[in-house]
This record gives C-alpha cells, structure tokens and sequence, in this order.
C-alpha cells in the first residue's frame, strides 16, 4: 500500500529587524531604543528593545504609558519594585523586564497579551537607592499594535504509513497566555464537531528567553467517511480573538492489481484553505 500527500505549507514571514538608536545627554544619562516604531498584533507580544547608562547605580526601572505625545501624566504600567501598587491594571501581570538583573542596565521588557489600546508612546526612569538618585529618559520609543493577520499553520509529514499526523502551531513566537487549540471536523453543509481522541495536549517550546512556539499534534487514520471533509485547528487568544486553518481531504480508492492480487492505493490530497475571523 502506498499513500501520496499533497500539500501545502503556510509559513509566517518574519519582521526585519528594527534599527537602534542611542542618545546622550551632556551629564552623561544615554539610552538606547528603536529607531523606528515597534509593529506587533493583537493576541501576541511585542518587546521593547532598550539599554541605558546612568551617573548612580541603578536600583529599579520604571516603565509608563505616556498620555499625550508631550508625556504630561504618564501612567505607570511596570516597576521592577514588586510592592509598588501604583500599577496600571490593565498592564499588571502583562509587562516584565527580559533581564531581571537591573544592573545590567537591559531596560528592555516584553508585553503580553496585547490590545490595540496598548498602541502609544513609552517612557523609561531609573531609580537609585539614594534620596534623589532618579532620570526620567526623554526618548519614547512607540509601539503600533494592528489586528492579528498572522494564521496558523499545519504541518503534514509526508509518510508512506497509513496513520496521518496533522500538527498546528499557533501564529506568532510569543504570547504570554498560552493559546486554546482545538480541532474540529467539517463536513460539507455540517456543524462542527469536536475531534475526540488521538490529540495531544498543547505543546509549548521555548525557543528564547522571549519566544515560545504553542502546537498540537492529530493522529487518524483516513478512510472513505473523510472524504469531502475539512480538519479545523482553531487558535484562540484572550480577549476572544481566533484564527483557524481548514485543511480539505479528498480521499479517492482506485483498484490496483498486481499478480492477480487486488490491493487499494490511497491518494489523500491535501489542500489549505484560510479562514478569518476576529473578535470584538
């Protein structure tokens, strides 16, 4: 018995990378961020580049959320100072320092679960042990947060077994919640049902000390009753934002014989087809 796959394999492009610039005051207090915005999507995360120097030892950083573009009122959405409760909530849990280690002067932090309202301007203070000891950095780098055109993508090794192993892995290399993948079957004019069975339980790499790749694995055995139908991943974020990927079977039997034995050759094709759906 032979089995032929067909397929096609959706890839997510990646950013290019963003240019730094560094900028110093006559005392001495630099900092470095992007020269350019920061792009990043809804669901996913985005991390702010950033290094500084300063003229005391630095004890904590402070990161705001700027009101206007001037930065009159900035609203506090991290302080490496656990017991500040200062914090704006819809930030708390969501923002960290990817160097915990704030003497060496790594500003940079990533933001989790991103929304659209997290689009804006950003400033940077350090803080000192002594009375007096802190800088508020003039520099803003900004953040564009767009909705998420990143799809998920499935994974179908080609095999000559019978038993076919479907992987999905959800967009984007970090999010900070993990996503909910499920699978789903799709006859034609049918309602979804829940695939129960042989899948496996989310699946979470890391792959840096930012980036993480969530996946989850199908294993079936195709037969006539798949024919004409669609396997569903869907990927869904917090704040009820999905994304699915559709990958349509056609399953033909065509009568083989050999030494005047019959054998079935299976030929599953596998075709993807994208749909798009966004939450409020």
């Amino acid at each position: 018995m032979f089995v032929f796959i067909w397929l096609i394999v959706f890839l997510p492009s990646n950013n290019d990378a963003l240019q730094r610039e560094k900028s110093c005051k006559p005392e001495g207090y630099c900092v470095t961020f992007n020269e350019d915005e920061i792009r990043a999507e809804v669901g996913l995360c985005a991390v702010i580049p950033c290094t500084f120097t300063s003229l005391f030892a630095p004890e904590h950083i402070v990161w705001s959320k700027c009101d206007t573009a001037r930065c009159y009122h900035p609203e506090i959405i991290f302080h490496s100072d656990k017991n500040k409760e200062n914090i704006q909530p819809g930030f708390k849990g969501r923002v960290s320092l990817v160097e915990p280690d704030v003497a060496q002067k790594n500003c940079s932090i990533i933001i989790n679960d991103l929304k659209e309202s997290d689009s804006g301007s950003y400033r940077l203070r350090i803080e000192g042990k002594a009375t007096g000891e802190a800088f508020s950095y003039e520099e803003k780098p900004t953040l564009l947060v767009t909705e998420l055109n990143q799809k998920p993508s499935v994974m179908i090794p080609l095999t000559e077994r019978q038993l076919v192993t479907l992987t999905c892995t959800a967009p984007g290399l970090c999010s900070g919640s993990p996503p909910n993948i499920t699978w789903m079957w799709r006859g034609k004019g049918e309602k979804d049902s829940f695939i129960k069975g042989n899948v496996t339980a989310l699946k979470t790499e890391n792959l840096t000390a930012v980036t993480q790749r969530h996946s989850s694995t199908l294993s079936f055995n195709p037969s006539a009753k798949h024919n004409n139908t669609n396997v569903i991943c869907k990927i869904s974020f917090p704040g009820n934002i999905t994304r699915e990927v559709s990958v349509s079977m056609n399953v033909t039997f065509l009568p083989w014989v050999i030494a005047g034995v019959s054998l079935i050759a299976h030929v599953f094709c596998f075709t993807y087809i994208y749909h798009l759906r966004l939450g409020n």
